[in-house]
């Protein structure tokens, strides 16, 4: 199938299906008689596993690391250690959202509570954060 197929059929845009053979994650496809790129039913499973991995947060190095486990020996083990080191890295982000989505919620009460006169409380306190 050509670049524009395999696009179609897994939904992911021409260009990023070339970065992505950029960066190794794809290999480099065989070309037609005219130089059109050809992809086959393999690649476009390898393509859907670098977008399903994405989705579940592994930034293309991890993704990488991933394929790599995949296509040889595969030490599960590792690839656990992996997946659990990435649902850590979550965890904390879920930790600060939820610390700056306390920290938006207390600045919007406050501006319920302002007098009119007053400057912005929200506007206020990210202007004195970068003081």
């Amino acid at each position: 199938m050509k670049i524009g197929e395999l696009a179609k059929k897994t939904n992911v845009n021409i260009d990023t299906i070339r970065y992505y053979e950029r960066r190794g994650l794809l290999s480099k496809p065989k070309r037609s008689a005219s130089d059109y790129r050809i992809y086959s039913a393999a690649d476009a499973k390898r393509l859907l596993f670098i977008v399903h991995a994405k989705t579940l947060g592994f930034t293309l190095e991890e993704i990488k690391i991933l394929l790599s486990l995949r296509s040889g020996e595969s030490n599960c083990e590792e690839v656990r250690q992996i997946a659990t080191n990435k649902a850590g890295e979550i965890a904390l982000r879920i930790q600060s959202l939820l610390r700056m989505q306390h920290v938006l919620l207390e600045l919007a009460e406050q501006c319920e509570q302002k007098d009119k006169g007053d400057l912005c409380p929200i506007l206020n306190a990210m202007a004195h954060d970068h003081e």
